[in-house]
């Protein structure tokens, strides 16, 4: 190649490079909360140690849901976990004007896609929900709960009537 062409090359490559750093989305980080964690399929009708420690990622839907000072409905969030049965929320922390706390903000499952693993778990605190509490992650601004992990179970593990949770939102 001559030199001129492998200089237009480049040339070309650094303003692609360029470019695409400028057209990077930024968050600021003091204005959100960031939520995430995993959910897991978990099989009774293995042995114990397969119950405990071989649960298998699964895909499902959890949300967050926020309420105000008056302990009405603030905020209402739901995501979709990936393959890896990991999800990651980001949550603004004033919404329609209202300043959100996380204290009072709820984090649980809402559904799995999965027929043969769609019964939703209080193993986790998954079914009746986790409060964010306390940060696992603050670091420059960045404020960040890592929940979980949830679990859902197959049908034929499901010992308990499906009746609403006290206290919950």
């Amino acid at each position: 190649m001559t030199k001129v062409l492998m200089k237009s090359i480049l040339v070309v490559w650094m303003t692609i490079i360029i470019m695409l750093g400028r057209c990077k989305a930024t968050i600021d980080e003091t204005k959100v909360i960031h939520v995430s964690g995993k959910v897991k399929c978990q099989d009774c009708s293995q042995g114990w140690n397969e119950w405990v420690e071989g649960a298998k990622p699964i895909k499902g839907i959890v949300s967050v849901t926020c309420l105000d000072e008056h302990k009405g409905l603030a905020y209402y969030g739901s995501d979709a976990t990936d393959d890896d049965g990991e999800f990651n929320m980001i949550v603004d922390k004033s919404v329609h004007g209202k300043n959100l706390k996380p204290k009072d903000c709820l984090v649980r499952l809402v559904s799995s896609p999965d027929e043969s693993c769609h019964v939703a778990t209080d193993f986790g605190h998954g079914k009746s929900g986790v409060k964010l509490r306390q940060p696992s992650v603050v670091y420059r601004g960045m404020t960040k709960y890592v929940v979980g992990p949830f679990y859902y179970t197959t049908p034929t593990c499901d010992d308990e009537p499906d009746t609403p949770s006290q206290g919950s939102y």
